[in-house]
Parts: C-alpha cells; sequence; structure tokens
C-alpha cells in the first residue's frame, strides 16, 4: 500500500515512544521507506539503533548533521517526505508547532516541509483535556495538519482517560489513507460484508462459509479513497476497519432491516454478503434433542434484499456478488439482468486462491454496459482497489450521460 512512499516519522519524549517501533515495521512492512527524526528527550526512552535497525536507514538527532555534502539536512528530510508523522506527538511539540517554534530538528523540519503532518497525540489525560492544548491542537487543524486521536484507558502515569498512544496498527491505517487517492470523497459507500446464520434453536444455526474478507477490504478501501462508509456486517472474526461505521447483524433479516436503513443515504452500493437464501420456517425455543435416525427441516424463502435494492435503485450505482462453481459469467449474468444491478463481481468458489476464508480472489466483472473483465489471481485488499476503480470510473460515466 504504501509501495515508494518515504514517510518521516518524529519520534518526541514520551514513555509512548517505545511504540513507535512498532509503527516503523508496520510501514515498512506495508512497503514505506521510513525515515525517523528523533528528539533529545525521545533518546531518553528508546535508542536509536532500534529506528535504525527497523527501518534500515539513519536516525536523524541533530539539527546541524549533513546527511550529503552540500545537502541541508532538515531541508532534505522536509522535501523527500511524502508525509511527515510524529508519533508520540507530546503537548510540548504540539504547543511548539502551533506557534511557529523551530529549535530542534525535528520541529524545524516540519516548519520546512510541504507535505501532509499526522500527528498522534500522547499525553497525560489533563495535559490533553487542557485549554492550552486544546487551542494548539484545534489551530493546527485549521491549518491543515491531520490527527490520530488518542485512545483512552490506563496510562502510565496512573491516571485514566484520554492520552495513550493510538495502537500503531491504528496510526499505520491513518498513513495509508492519508496518501491515498480521494477520488470518493463526497460519496457515501454501503458495503455488506460475511455470513448470515439462520437459528434452528439456541444452539445450532444455518449458514456458510464466507469469512467476510472481501467486504471488509472494500470497506477499507472505500473510507480510504474519502468516501463516508457504513459496513453491515454478519457475524465475522475480523475487525472492524478503521474510520467506518460498522453494524453488526446475525440473521438474513436482521441484515435486510440494517441495510436497507443504511440505503437511502447511499450513493453507491457494494453488497459483498454472502446472505443466506433460505431460513428454518421455525425457531426452536430449546435446544432440539437427537431422538430419530434422521431429522426434517422445512425451510422457507429469505428476501431478496438486493432485488429490492435494484428496484428502489434510482440513482445509486448498485454492485452485487456472484459466488458460483459452475457456469460463472453465464449465472453472473443472469444475476446482473434480473437484480437490475450495475456491475458483478463474479467468482467461482471452486478454483484454488478464490474461495471462502481465502486472502486471495479470482474474479470476473461483468457491468451493464456490456462488458466483461477477467482479473487475475490477487490479495483481497489489493482487489477491493481494482473493483473500486472501476467503479469510480463508471460512476462518473453515469453521472456524465444523466447530466449530457
Amino acid at each position: 500500500m504504501l509501495t515508494g512512499k518515504v514517510v518521516v516519522l518524529g519520534v518526541t519524549g514520551g514513555i509512548a515512544a517505545y511504540k513507535s517501533a512498532e509503527l516503523v515495521r508496520l510501514l515498512v512492512r506495508e512497503g514505506a521507506s521510513v525515515h525517523v527524526v528523533m528528539t533529545r528527550s525521545a533518546r531518553e526512552f528508546v535508542a536509536p539503533l532500534t529506528f535504525q535497525t527497523l527501518s534500515m536507514n539513519p536516525v536523524h538527532c541533530d539539527l546541524f548533521n549533513l546527511i550529503e555534502e552540500q545537502e541541508i539536512g532538515h531541508i532534505s528530510l522536509a522535501d523527500r517526505a511524502d508525509l511527515f508523522v510524529i508519533a508520540p506527538a507530546t503537548a510540548n511539540v504540539v504547543g511548539k508547532l502551533a506557534c511557529g517554534i523551530a529549535d530542534d530538528l525535528l520541529t524545524t523540519t516540519v516548519m520546512a516541509t510541504r507535505a501532509p503532518v499526522l500527528l498522534a497525540p500522547a499525553m497525560n489525560v489533563n495535559m490533553y483535556r487542557n485549554p492550552i492544548y486544546r487551542e494548539n491542537a484545534e489551530k493546527l487543524l485549521r491549518h491543515g495538519y491531520l490527527f490520530v486521536e488518542p485512545a483512552r484507558g490506563m496510562l502510565a502515569c496512573g491516571w485514566e482517560g484520554e492520552g495513550r498512544l493510538q495502537d500503531p496498527a491504528v496510526i499505520c491505517e491513518e498513513v495509508i489513507s492519508a496518501l491515498a487517492r480521494k477520488d470518493l470523497r463526497g460519496e457515501k459507500v454501503l458495503v455488506t460484508a460475511g455470513p448470515t446464520r439462520e437459528e434452528l434453536d439456541p444452539i445450532r444455526y444455518i449458514s456458510n462459509h464466507s469469512s467476510g474478507r472481501m467486504g471488509y477490504a472494500i470497506a477499507r478501501a472505500a473510507r480510504r479513497r474519502g468516501a463516508e462508509v457504513v459496513l453491515v456486517s454478519g457475524p465475522v472474526c475480523l475487525e472492524p476497519p478503521c474510520g467506518v461505521e460498522t453494524v453488526h447483524v446475525t440473521s438474513a433479516g436482521e441484515m435486510r432491516e440494517a441495510a436497507l436503513g443504511a440505503f437511502a443515504d447511499a450513493t453507491i452500493v457494494v453488497k459483498a454478503a454472502a446472505v443466506a437464501d433460505y431460513r428454518p420456517e421455525g425457531r426452536a425455543a430449546a435446544k432440539i434433542k437427537k431422538r430419530e435416525a434422521s431429522l426434517n427441516l422445512k425451510l422457507v424463502k429469505n428476501p431478496d434484499i438486493l432485488a429490492e435494492m435494484g428496484l428502489a435503485k434510482g440513482d445509486r450505482y448498485l454492485v452485487g456478488f456472484a459466488a458460483e462453481t459452475v457456469a460463472l459469467e453465464e449465472n453472473a449474468a443472469k444475476k446482473l439482468a434480473a437484480k437490475n444491478l450495475d456491475m458483478v463481481v463474479a467468482n467461482d468458489v471452486s478454483q484454488e486462491g478464490a474461495g471462502f476464508g481465502a486472502e486471495t480472489n479470482i474474479v470476473k466483472i461483468l457491468c451493464s454496459d456490456g462488458s466483461v473483465e477477467d482479473l487475475p489471481l490477487m490479495a483481497k485488499e489489493r482487489l477491493a482497489d481494482a473493483i473500486l476503480d472501476r467503479v469510480v470510473e463508471r460512476v462518473a460515466q453515469k453521472r456524465a450521460g444523466r447530466n449530457g
């Protein structure tokens, strides 16, 4: 996600500085070239060698140290940065930046950079709530600085409340989001994901093998690209994407209620959930005991959420998914037409690397304009962006045609 990007990470003097080492590891794993700038106080908590080892780049500490002959250190760092991150950002450094004070390598470099600056505050809860700090943070927000709000919890000082440095994985996600193109800004995207469960009794249910990975990847990618995202999720073992409003449901009925509730405000809908087609006619109040050699279940059809959305589509762009085992293109084309979709993403779950639970997928994309495109095996995170690339293009075409 960050391949080819240069991230300059400022580390200031707080106990949370040790978490910045994990942040460096995550950024490097995403492909970023990370250059660490440490304040004098930060070196009291973590040795520069730690960051040098993890980043595989020299650590910068001194304002007047030359990186190369005829190259001024802080200007070079400022010019190379695609994004400047300060984690942890103490009340001291936030106050300096708000007042334009540049008295060390870190603050001087930030003052000289034209790259976006992302701050991850960490401090005592009373410092965080102090009106002077709040005024400084609000001033920086007005000037375009980005913030990752701190987490709540027990602080190193013994107090409890806001002020814990946000989890490094969350900060890494905000870095990716800050550097992503914002071609979905202004859009309201509804995504459904995961399976549904239809209960037989208090213990047993009917479901399917959907992991929800594809839908979660699309929700995460849409949010990174600037959209306001609502994710309606069946029961999965995945963390909700950062910055995404996530509504958890269990049954097809619950998913229908939540999805149609969010549908009214949506401009783009991606229906990636594997909703059960049938449910038991009745749910037993107590556990069904094993008595006979066989058990007959009567199933009734669930409402077709996607078909309902197709009938009420209006100007929305509607994307469906089709998981098949035979006649992939034929069945996907039927679904596209029958449910009034703009696009259907179809995959043969019997193919290796394309089944439920896999971290990869192989899909065929069919659109209402008659186009059919085969995409090769790729990670679902990458596929999510590939799908959204095509959605963005066709949404623009659809609106241009309507306005023309």
